[in-house]
């Protein structure tokens, strides 16, 4: 069965509390051995500076198996065409036969924001209100609407490359009843900010040290390649630095590899308490995103699909 973009949405439509549980439990589950799941393959495709990647993950806690197919191309923008485009195959996982494909551009943006989440949920300051959003394209929509779910939000900035799309965004939080502001540069939108999304297609560091407010939480979700950066090695360096995946990390984070910072814990660990949170201190989540959200994201789907297919 092909589950596309409209059944996703409707799949999807208010379940944060639930896709973030899901995600949560995953997390665990990876940093507890509980997961098989290869660093993801990168094919490059150097003549449209395009890549190709897989990455395939089985969970054991849900029985799910399943991989994603990811295209990531940079210029597309420049004809309005997405940057990134997937789809997930799910398999049953007991017999290895293929249930299910799914239009994933969605789940991608919401199980990477709830995995944000996560992290904001153990990391964050206490009582954070202002949230800073840098970058205007669908994981900032993704990540607003989770955190609007689950922080008191009294104030939004964001800032964009694009002022028109920065502006367009700013817009349309207003008009969700909370105060919002467009800002030009970087260092005035995450002032004071107590929540800082990093959801760019930057590939040099634009989030210098001395901007942040000391105690912040940062979730850098773009730079999810070696040669690509978003935060300067200074913030790396001074800040208590989380990642999904230790292994992934090392080898495919840009912030990660050309900092040399140190990883001070899988949120994983967090989460099971093997690791400690510091929520006092300025933190960082490196997400480069895993299969394994992408799997238990995808089986929550299905499930939903189902149900609804057996009342209509």
């Amino acid at each position: 069965v092909f589950i596309g973009r409209e059944a996703v949405e409707c799949c999807l439509k208010e379940k944060w509390a639930d896709l973030v549980s899901l995600i949560e439990n995953a997390l665990k589950s990876y940093s507890q051995g509980k997961v098989v799941q290869p660093v993801r393959s990168i094919v490059s495709v150097d003549k449209h500076n395009g890549r190709l990647l897989t990455m395939p993950a089985y969970d054991a806690d849900s029985d799910s198996l399943a991989t994603k197919i990811a295209t990531v191309y940079p210029d597309n923008k420049k004809e309005s065409i997405p940057t990134i485009q997937t789809v997930i195959l799910l398999y049953d996982a007991s017999h290895g036969t293929l249930k299910a494909i799914l239009y994933a551009e969605i789940i991608t943006d919401m199980r990477t924001a709830a995995a944000s989440m996560v992290a904001t949920k153990h990391l964050a300051p206490k009582n954070a209100q202002h949230i800073s959003i840098l970058g205007a394209g669908s994981q900032a929509r993704s990540h607003y609407q989770v955190l609007k779910n689950f922080v008191d939000i009294k104030k939004v900035s964001v800032w964009n490359v694009n002022k028109e799309s920065g502006e367009k965004l700013a817009e349309e939080i207003r008009a969700s009843g909370i105060q919002c502001e467009y800002y030009s540069s970087v260092e005035y939108a995450v002032k004071d900010a107590d929540i800082i999304n990093v959801v760019t297609m930057a590939t040099q560091p634009i989030l210098m040290k001395k901007w942040i407010k000391e105690g912040a939480h940062i979730n850098a979700v773009g730079a999810p390649f070696p040669d690509w950066q978003e935060l300067e090695e200074d913030l790396m360096h001074s800040s208590v630095v989380y990642v999904d995946s230790y292994e992934g990390a090392k080898k495919e984070s840009g912030d990660i590899i050309k900092s040399g910072a140190e990883i001070y814990a899988e949120i994983g660990e967090v989460v099971s308490g093997t690791k400690k949170a510091y929520p006092e201190k300025t933190t960082i989540f490196k997400s480069l995103g895993m299969a394994v959200e992408d799997v238990v994201a995808a089986e929550f789907v299905y499930k939903i699909y189902s149900q609804l297919q057996t009342i209509f």
